[in-house]
């Protein structure tokens, strides 16, 4: 396998961590600090603090799961690219996730790991952005994918790990490893600024796709179809008409 010359190989060096309270923190910590290089994978045991898409926490039992964060570099893309990086990630991770699980894996948009109707991993982005010049330094991908736990708790009727699908028990740090490599195949479409590709395949990889589901804009619920996801990460829906909705703007509503 073969990767850009000009850039780090993803997961080397791969610094595996005893506890952390988020490997978002840590990663964007060592990057502030010039301690880190694009390519490195913090690995955590134990996260006591993970942090989830719009505030929200990640829990996960310790030394069960996948709790990792990768310093990624943007190469020479600019700022407004983000989605499609995004969507690499999202990608490998169902790339990743399908080859354990199988053919009932999706990405619920913006960046949900899916099987079948249930939650297997989200990713949170966060980016280190050059002042004066609003440069576009490094992003910061943080990747939590239920593996060996079986338990959720209140969440244990949305969420699911690949140990209930499967019912083998992995070793969490080797599967790791092994996402780096996907992620790396998936950058590597990134950094050759092959978007329409990766916009392509993140539409056949699309929760729902066709599908209608009911969503909730303010206090307003409507029922809608999903019909695709565009270059700028907008969710485009259709029912009386076609709108198009942004990260944020939206929450899916399950019943």
């Amino acid at each position: 396998m073969s990767y850009p010359a000009t850039f780090d190989t993803i997961g080397q060096p791969f610094i595996l961590l005893t506890t952390v309270d988020s490997t978002n923190n840590y990663a964007m910590a060592q990057a502030h600090a010039g301690m880190a290089t694009p390519g490195t994978a913090y690995f955590a045991l134990e996260q006591t603090a993970g942090k989830g898409q719009r505030g929200k926490t990640w829990k996960s039992q310790p030394g069960q799961n996948i709790i990792m964060s990768l310093n990624l570099s943007p190469g020479k893309a600019l700022i407004d690219k983000f989605f499609m990086l995004s969507a690499s990630v999202s990608l490998a991770c169902y790339d990743f996730y399908k080859t354990l699980a199988g053919q009932e894996t999706s990405i619920k948009w913006p960046n949900d790991l899916y099987w079948r109707d249930r939650k297997a991993g989200g990713i949170l982005i966060e980016n280190i952005i050059g002042q004066p010049d609003k440069s576009w330094k490094c992003s910061v991908a943080g990747i939590g994918i239920n593996i060996n736990q079986t338990e959720f708790g209140d969440f244990s009727h949305r969420a699911v790990s690949l140990r209930q699908i499967t019912g083998k028990e992995e070793s969490v740090t080797m599967l790791g490893k092994e996402l780096c490599i996907y992620v790396q195949n998936r950058m590597n479409a990134f950094y050759a600024g092959d978007y329409l590709q990766i916009l392509e395949d993140y539409n056949q990889a699309l929760f729902m796709r066709g599908q209608k589901v009911k969503l909730k804009q303010g206090s307003i619920v409507f029922q809608t179809t999903i019909t695709a996801v565009d270059m700028l990460g907008q969710l485009i829906v259709s029912d009386t008409l076609e709108r198009s909705f942004g990260f944020g703007e939206i929450e899916w509503v399950f019943s």
